[in-house]
């Protein structure tokens, strides 16, 4: 990891440009456990453009040249090779260490790039030194470590992937390759939040039926759920200890608060017709940072959706063992 992991310090001492001249992702990192880190990537510090700039990781919008080559810098900005799945929104993952898993990126595994491309929401690794990453526009990434056993595993968690187990089956096979649920630390990354995320009545009962106390009255006036409380009920369920969660909305607090006057992202707000143009009327409006509507740090489907758009980017929620 880089000597800027822990602290936020003052940009205008560090170069946005690698060495090649290429920018560098802005990320947020968060300790999970010693030498177990998360990373969260926002919108800041790469070259894609339009309706997924700056720093577009996925690869279903935008020029597929600078999506690489984003990839490729938070590779180098990390210092380690990414590991990414199709994500489908289903309650399957992979154990990563089995045959057939080797490098075929330049940024470093690719699911997507194979002859069958393997389809999960869940991934996890024993081996030190690979960045587990998810993908997320507002749904929830839950990234987890037994720090004992060196075993880390990441969940993409939206709706559906909540319903159908993704959290049970990612620790599953980390209890696999010898981790203990009660050895588990566990945080929530970036998602919409309960306020924010309007589904409909009848979603939202059947939601809350499953993951009691999960129905919301969103801010649109109608019902929403509140994933993330689906998540800490999930892991309760497979026995991970709640008081062994680590919140990752001070980290992210800080960075909020610190980039509220950043330049990338002022002219981000002034172009993305996604709220009001200016920055500091959103940052003011922020109630929950975590959140990805709120928050304009992040990718949002739902807030692109909102403002008209077709397209929009994608975040990426990484855990790496050093």
């Amino acid at each position: 990891m880089s000597q800027y992991d822990e602290e936020i310090l003052n940009s205008n001492a560090i170069s946005p440009l690698d060495e090649a001249g290429q920018p560098i992702p802005v990320t947020i990192p968060v300790t999970l456990a010693p030498g177990i880190t998360v990373v969260y990537t926002t919108r800041l510090g790469g070259i894609s453009t339009g309706a997924t700039g700056n720093c577009n990781l996925g690869g279903k919008a935008g020029d597929p040249g600078q999506t690489l080559a984003n990839r490729e810098a938070l590779s180098r900005e990390i210092g380690a090779p990414i590991s990414l799945v199709r994500q489908v929104h289903s309650g399957q993952a992979i154990d990563i260490d089995k045959p057939g898993y080797a490098p075929n990126a330049s940024f470093g595994y690719d699911a997507s790039a194979t002859g069958t491309p393997i389809e999960a929401d869940g991934q996890v690794t024993a081996r030190p030194g690979i960045a587990l990453g998810m993908f997320a526009a507002d749904c929830l990434p839950v990234l987890m470590a037994d720090p004992i056993a060196g075993v880390i595993g990441a969940a993409h968690c939206g709706r559906r992937g909540l319903e159908r187990g993704v959290i049970g089956a990612t620790i599953d096979l980390m209890i696999a390759k010898g981790a203990e649920p009660g050895h588990i630390v566990a945080t929530l990354g970036p998602r919409i939040c309960g306020d924010c995320y309007e589904v409909g009545d009848q979603i939202a009962d059947e939601f809350d039926a499953r993951f009691p106390g999960t129905f919301t009255l969103s801010r649109f006036g109608k019902p929403g759920i509140d994933i993330a409380h689906a998540a800490l009920e999930a892991l309760a369920e497979a026995g991970v200890p709640m008081d062994s969660l680590v919140e990752s909305r001070p980290r992210v607090n800080a960075a909020t608060q610190y980039l509220d006057s950043d330049e990338e992202l002022r002219q981000l707000c002034a172009t993305d017709g996604e709220g009001d143009s200016d920055l500091t009327v959103r940052i003011d409006a922020i109630r929950r940072s975590m959140c990805t509507l709120e928050n304009p740090l992040w990718y949002s489907h739902r807030r692109a959706a909102l403002a008209g758009k077709t397209q929009e980017g994608r975040m990426l929620a990484l855990i790496v063992r050093s």
